[in-house]
């Protein structure tokens, strides 16, 4: 099951959220990182860099009063209004939502209907992994959703034959189930989304391949990337090294300014030695992919059932990339026959990307 207890900080983009019909109630549990929580709160109380104990009070407030806005919630054809709502800052940098509704099993509904409301507020292509349960942790439905696609359904047959006393003492899931999780196509396509809407990493590769007069180099560049980012991809998900989130964005920003301003001193020439570079900042790279699989639970239990997740994320990551570079390589080797292009047009390039990633470093820093 989705973590009630236990998140993990990542790069703005998912979030997951358990849901638990039990016979008397249902619980909704969602999990965000504190980057996107603020998008719930009005523009000025989203200042504080950084929540702890002693300031989140002052913001706690306005985001329970979010948190009731959060799902539309219907049990057959009747909308639920929840009776409780907590908000509350977790270890592991993890905001929980919590939501109670009543329920009466023997009245109510056999289809519960869910469908997030807040997506639209939140970074383009956040997506969110949600996993409905009976009391028995039973897998009722699951989804990964997204704006233009936030609902679920699930029935509820069955659900209503728990003593309500036995399933309020049951000990609440702290990690998602492997078995709850997607399956290998479906890690493969949250990989290839990934690298697609991860706009910050296909213009690091982008500043690289700009520049290669070689298929040779390209080569180089390309499996250096690879090689790198898997390592601290594998690493990170298991939680054998760990890096914050609010370290690793800034930094995946000031690697594409260092490529672009490196390519500007360069004057469109390939540098040497940079495949070299390309593996250290892929090691960088790796740490916000591993966001992923983290925040989906894989690995909260050990190497256990990590080997699909893992293997087929990265290889939708790799498939991706190689989409994007088959796409956009036949161009830029036509261009480079140009003098003109080498001279004028990949210093302007560069520029703009130097010029994305500060933006992207003041963004993560100083208007994070």
């Amino acid at each position: 099951m989705v973590g009630c207890s236990t998140a993990w900080a990542h790069d703005p983009g998912l979030s997951t959220a358990e849901v638990r019909v039990l016979p008397d109630r249902i619980e909704i549990v969602t999990g965000f990182a504190p980057d996107d929580a603020k998008h719930f709160l009005p523009s000025g109380q989203r200042g504080a860099d950084r929540w702890e104990e002693d300031n989140f009070p002052d913001v706690q407030p306005a985001l329970e009063k979010s948190a009731a806005q959060l799902w539309e919630a219907k049990l057959g054809e009747a909308a639920l209004t929840p009776r409780s709502v907590r908000v509350q800052l977790l270890p592991g940098d993890n905001v929980s939502f919590f939501l109670e509704y009543a329920r009466d099993a023997t009245k109510d509904g056999t289809k519960l209907t869910l469908r997030a409301l807040k997506l639209g507020a939140l970074p383009s292509g956040h997506r969110q992994f949600v996993i409905v349960a009976d009391a028995r942790d039973s897998t009722l439905a699951k989804k990964l959703i997204k704006e233009g696609d936030a609902t679920l359904e699930a029935g509820l047959a069955g659900t209503g034959t728990v003593d309500p006393a036995a399933a309020t003492t049951a000990p609440a899931p702290s990690a998602v189930e492997v078995s709850a999780l997607p399956t290998f196509w479906g890690f493969l396509k949250l990989g290839v989304e990934h690298i697609w809407t991860g706009y910050d990493h296909l213009l690091f590769l982008f500043a690289l391949l700009v520049v290669c007069r070689t298929f040779r180099s390209i080569v180089a560049i390309i499996s250096c990337f690879t090689v790198a980012h898997s390592v601290t991809l594998g690493l990170a998900t298991l939680h054998i090294v760990s890096m914050p989130a609010r370290w690793v964005e800034p930094l995946i920003a000031a690697s594409i300014i260092y490529v672009g301003l490196e390519n500007l001193w360069r004057r469109g020439e390939e540098p040497r030695g940079r495949w070299a570079l390309t593996f250290a900042f892929g090691l960088i790279h790796g740490f916000g992919f591993a966001s992923v699989l983290r925040d989906l639970g894989v690995g909260n239990a050990g190497s256990e059932g990590i080997a699909v997740p893992l293997f087929s994320f990265n290889l939708g990551v790799e498939v991706g990339q190689i989409a994007i570079a088959v796409a956009v390589l036949p161009l830029l080797w036509w261009l480079r026959k140009r003098e003109g292009f080498v001279r004028k047009g990949v210093p302007a390039l560069s520029a703009v990307v130097a010029a994305a990633g500060l933006y992207w470093l003041l963004e993560r820093t100083v208007f994070a």
